[in-house]
């Protein structure tokens, strides 16, 4: 295994780390951020920063492989659902966020299962796709230490700090939940061929 592909699967197994940290109880806070969140925080940006540098790497190097095509999204999958329904559990994102992106993942990976099985071809992401995964991983990490919840911004009174925070966190969800929106739409649109021989 390349050392791209190890960087996927380490991107992988943060999240039991970061699913643990979650139910660690502590009433240690720094400037008003709960520490648990703010570990769960260099966690996720740890995985996320594995995502361009295994990318980088796999160019850079020529090791791109199949299996880094097909398990890459896999692991940005699993990091950043698991990093959603945490902030849902903790009333800091709506659940309407998970559940799109949720059903476009899904959606897209059976179109991508059928394409290996009709073709052999692995599909890798487009450029919808991209800007949903660079906007959702800066969104989540400004989630994590974000003090208030998804939206605040528009009907709270905020200090400054706590505005830009909420402001940008809020704003690039909404983006990410566009361009999540529209990359699925894009797989399933450049798929209709596959779909129509499914028997």
């Amino acid at each position: 295994m390349n050392t791209p592909n190890k960087l996927t699967v380490f991107r992988i197994l943060l999240v039991p780390l970061i699913v643990i940290v979650s139910l660690i109880n502590t009433d240690i806070n720094i400037y008003g951020i709960p520490l648990t969140f703010v570990i769960m925080d260099i966690i996720f940006i740890i995985g996320s920063l594995t995502d361009k540098l295994d990318g980088y790497l796999a160019r850079k190097n020529n090791q791109v492989t199949n299996f880094g095509k097909f398990l890459d999204p896999i692991a940005d999958k699993v990091l950043v659902v698991s990093a959603m329904l945490i902030l849902v559990g903790a009333g800091k994102l709506p659940s309407w966020i998970p559940i799109i992106v949720i059903t476009r993942e899904f959606a897209v990976s059976g179109y991508r299962l059928i394409a290996v099985e009709q073709n052999g071809k692995v599909i890798a992401a487009n450029n919808w796709g991209k800007l949903k995964t660079v906007t959702q991983m800066i969104a989540i990490a400004l989630a994590f230490i974000d003090v208030n919840s998804f939206g605040d911004v528009f009907v709270k009174n905020l200090d400054i700090v706590p505005f830009i925070i909420n402001l940008l966190s809020t704003s690039l969800m909404i983006i990410c939940v566009i361009a999540t929106l529209f990359s699925g739409y894009e797989y399933l649109k450049n798929g209709k061929d596959l779909l129509k021989d499914i028997k």
